[in-house]
């Protein structure tokens, strides 16, 4: 049993299939496929954790909440990879700068110090909806009862 399956209660293939569900969202919205405010959106937005916490509910592992952190932490990543690689075209070649002559940054190192910070705030982004997501699980997995067996279901690989 892999350590990520002994502390999370999942293997890490299925941690990062979990996060994955939420990476969709990154592409349409970078590419203005779907709007800010719409249903589609929203439904972008909101099933995935709603899924990973129906998971942990299913599945019940010893820890949910940290096993939601770590899911959350994963899909910031997939949200800085989109991001960065979709760059150019989410701002439709009109990409937010710094540098130049007004503030003596080199125009490239301008650049590299905004996409870090995209970066970083992608993935805090990402952990703080695993931790939102995952103050949800453990809330209902003290509320709602586990079925008979569930810890002895099978979980997944």
């Amino acid at each position: 049993m892999s350590a990520g399956r002994r502390s999370l209660g999942f293997s890490w293939p299925v941690l990062t299939g979990l996060a994955a569900l939420a990476a969709p969202r990154v592409v349409l919205h970078d590419l203005r496929l779907v709007e800010e405010g719409g249903v589609v959106n929203g439904l972008l937005v909101f099933v995935p954790p709603a899924l990973w916490i129906a998971a942990v509910l299913w599945w019940r592992p010893a820890r949910p909440f940290r096993t939601i952190v770590v899911i959350g932490a994963l899909y910031g990543a997939f949200l800085a990879a989109g991001h960065q690689l979709l760059w150019t075209t989410a701002f439709g070649g009109d990409a937010p700068a710094l540098g130049g002559a007004l503030t003596g940054i080199d125009p490239a190192a301008g650049e590299a110090l905004l996409r870090a910070t995209a970066a970083l705030s992608s993935l805090v982004t990402g952990t703080l909806v695993g931790v939102v997501a995952g103050a949800v699980a453990l809330l209902l997995t003290r509320v709602v009862p586990a079925e008979p067996g569930a810890d002895r279901r099978r979980r997944p690989e």
